[in-house]
């Protein structure tokens, strides 16, 4: 107890370099303690002759294995950004997809080996805090800022999902014909009674580990959808015979229409640049963001150490992009041109009533819902260190900024009308400064120049990278800002 009331005075002056090396440790209110020595080039976090006395401030510090590790870290990258891979790679073509993946997926092991050297150095594993020590309270506002826009972003898709797919799986499941006007079939008064049902009571847990079990959920869901598109590429006969009636004849299980097939919609690009190509790098920067997540799960690393957790990150990170590219291969090999963005509503022009798209659908449903209270708790976390930092912790403030936040993302749901808009806008912002910039600068200000001068070929690795990040930032914003002058914020987008 005298250490916790400890850290509230003591963790600011800690960071500021004014407590001497006394081996205590602070608890912070977002549940991590912060070392009041600092390790300097040490190999290993977390060392093992200090990990009894760790231990004592959370259940879960340096307990779990490197198995379970693996698993949540690839929760935390797998989003619903998997949804829109085909629809990139019908913008990209075949190779320049596959060549964009894999350097993001690259460039997003690269990033997170600097946080990890970053935080061997100065002991620290939040992504705040090392904002603080890089810049000063300005660096911190900034890192909490970016976190904060970045996970409102993925809570926006997620219920995006929610707002289009549940009224369509309600009036599959009731089989009725079409939309009859009820409040149940409005997506906007679903969404908001989910986030009350559902959502909140999860989001209002103290600590986030309580919300494990539903993490391993929400990625056994996404593995279900992935078996289900692959099996369906292989039922579903191109070109899609789609008519302006009620009743549309399709091509299904090899049953041939009447209409004559349009060739060119059914043919693979192997390289392609279009207008809607701006969308496709930050869908995919958007599908491989972690880093938020990456130190809170090196904390609880059994045995942990900069290389075990690099390892984490690379399975990981391996794990994800075999995924991710299975999933837009056969997606896209499935309907070519007529790959939506969001691409369960592709399937619905096949068959709405399919057993196994209802149960794809609403296994993907499940996803995204259980992810939600995930992704909130690092938003709150960063508020409550911008603006309560001293602040013991309080249920009404804790309540107050869950409801505060899920009013927010619901608004944002309601008036932002397509998914592709979510994942292009926030991609090309949060995404390349969570995985380009902001671990490239915290890199060259923490390491001492002692160990590496500024000069060195590490630092100057690090600065291109974040220069490309911003480059890549720009463009990205320049090109999707000129999309939408000149065709429209929906176009090429049908729900």
């Amino acid at each position: 107890m005298e250490l916790q009331k400890m850290g509230g005075e003591m963790g600011t002056e800690r960071l500021n370099g004014s407590v001497p090396d006394s081996g205590k440790t602070a608890v912070l209110e977002d549940g991590y303690e912060d070392e009041e020595r600092v390790l300097p080039e040490q190999e290993e976090f977390l060392p093992h002759i200090a990990s009894k006395k760790l231990n004592q401030f959370t259940d879960f510090e340096g307990k779990t294995s490197f198995g379970m590790s693996v698993f949540n870290l690839s929760n935390a990258i797998m989003g619903s950004g998997i949804l829109g891979l085909a629809y990139a790679m019908r913008n990209t073509g075949i190779i320049l997809f596959v060549v964009l993946l894999l350097c993001i997926a690259l460039l997003s092991s690269y990033s997170i080996h600097l946080l990890l050297k970053c935080a061997g150095v100065v002991g620290i594993r939040a992504y705040e805090q090392l904002g603080f020590r890089a810049f000063g309270h300005g660096g911190k506002v900034v890192a909490a800022v970016i976190i904060s826009i970045h996970n409102i972003g993925a809570m926006s898709s997620y219920l995006f999902i929610v707002k289009s797919e549940l009224p369509l799986v309600i009036q599959t499941f009731l089989g009725l014909p079409g939309n009859n006007g009820a409040w149940y079939m409005n997506g906007n008064i679903l969404i908001i009674v989910v986030s009350v049902c559902v959502i909140l009571p999860l989001a209002l847990m103290k600590h986030l580990g309580y919300l494990g079990y539903t993490s391993g959920l929400s990625l056994t869901c996404m593995v279900f959808f992935l078996i289900s598109v692959i099996y369906k590429k292989f039922q579903i006969i191109c070109p899609l015979n789609e008519t302006h009636s009620e009743k549309t004849t399709i091509y299904y299980n090899g049953n041939n229409g009447t209409v004559e097939p349009e060739t060119d919609v059914c043919t693979a690009e192997v390289f392609t640049v279009n207008s809607q190509t701006a969308y496709a790098i930050p869908i995919l920067a958007f599908a491989f963001v972690c880093h938020p997540e990456v130190l809170p799960i090196y904390t609880e690393l059994c045995r942990a150490s900069k290389r075990r957790m690099q390892n984490v990150a690379n399975v990981s990170i391996l794990a994800m992009f075999s995924m991710y590219l299975l999933t837009a291969i056969f997606g896209y090999l499935t309907f070519y041109e007529n790959v939506e963005a969001e691409m369960l509503h592709t399937y619905i022009r096949v068959d709405s009533r399919d057993k196994l798209i209802l149960s794809v659908r609403l296994a993907v449903l499940l996803a995204v819902t259980l992810t939600v209270p995930v992704v909130l708790f690092p938003i709150r976390r960063a508020i409550q260190q911008l603006l309560f930092h001293k602040k013991d912790f309080s249920w009404p403030r804790h309540v107050t900024i869950a409801i505060g936040l899920i009013v927010t993302v619901n608004l944002l749901v309601i008036f932002v009308p397509t998914i592709k808009d979510i994942f292009g806008v926030i991609g090309a912002t949060s995404a390349p400064s969570l995985i380009f910039i902001l671990p490239s600068v915290f890199y060259i200000r923490i390491v001492p120049n002692e160990k590496e001068p500024l000069l060195s070929r590490s630092k100057i690795q690090a600065a291109c990278f974040a220069a490309l990040g911003f480059i890549f930032m720009v463009m990205s914003l320049s090109f999707i800002i000129a999309d939408w002058v000149t065709t429209g914020r929906s176009s090429g987008v049908g729900h």
